[in-house]
């Protein structure tokens, strides 16, 4: 088992947070999930509005309103039912399935980036993504054919028109 899904788990079950539909794992975390960078102290999770609620009601004065996002901080967690008003549902497809959690999809993830992107931490993150998506899914033979002109690239702002290479 992936080391942050476990502590994740292990995290849970100390606290004693149990929900009706299994939470989603967002955030930091998530980035470390996908080996992204290290997660923070604090662990983001996504709920439904159901279980939001029963939280809520439980943990009244803990409870933190983000722009009409609502959640309930428990000491290192941060218990969403939203983010950009964006609910369970919305972050749930894709997801990646474990025994306790969901872990949010990578596409759902640069959401998460996109939504908060004026804040320098997040601009950051979403350059990781952007080396993910290139080190997990680009072409490598097109990889190969275009370092073949990278110094007529440099010379031409990156187009080449009808074939003139000048890689001299």
């Amino acid at each position: 088992m992936n080391n942050v899904v476990s502590r994740v788990n292990e995290m849970l079950v100390s606290h004693d947070l149990l929900f009706s539909e299994k939470p989603i794992l967002i955030g930091g975390m998530a980035m470390e999930y996908y080996e992204m960078r290290q997660s923070g102290g604090d662990i983001d999770l996504i709920i439904t509005d159901t279980d939001y609620q029963a939280l809520a009601q439980k943990y009244p004065d803990q409870r933190k309103d983000l722009y009409g996002d609502l959640g309930v901080v428990i000491d290192e967690f941060e218990i969403w039912r939203s983010i950009a008003h964006l609910d369970y549902d919305f972050f749930k497809k894709d997801a990646i399935e474990d025994e306790n959690i969901f872990i949010i999809s990578i596409d759902r993830l640069l959401w998460t980036r996109v939504c908060v992107m004026g804040v320098e931490k997040y601009r950051k993150d979403l350059d990781l993504i952007k080396e993910y998506y290139y080190k997990k899914y680009t072409n490598q033979k097109y990889h190969q054919e275009a370092l073949l002109h990278e110094k007529s690239y440099e010379k031409m702002n990156g187009a080449v028109y009808g074939g003139e290479y000048d890689d001299l």
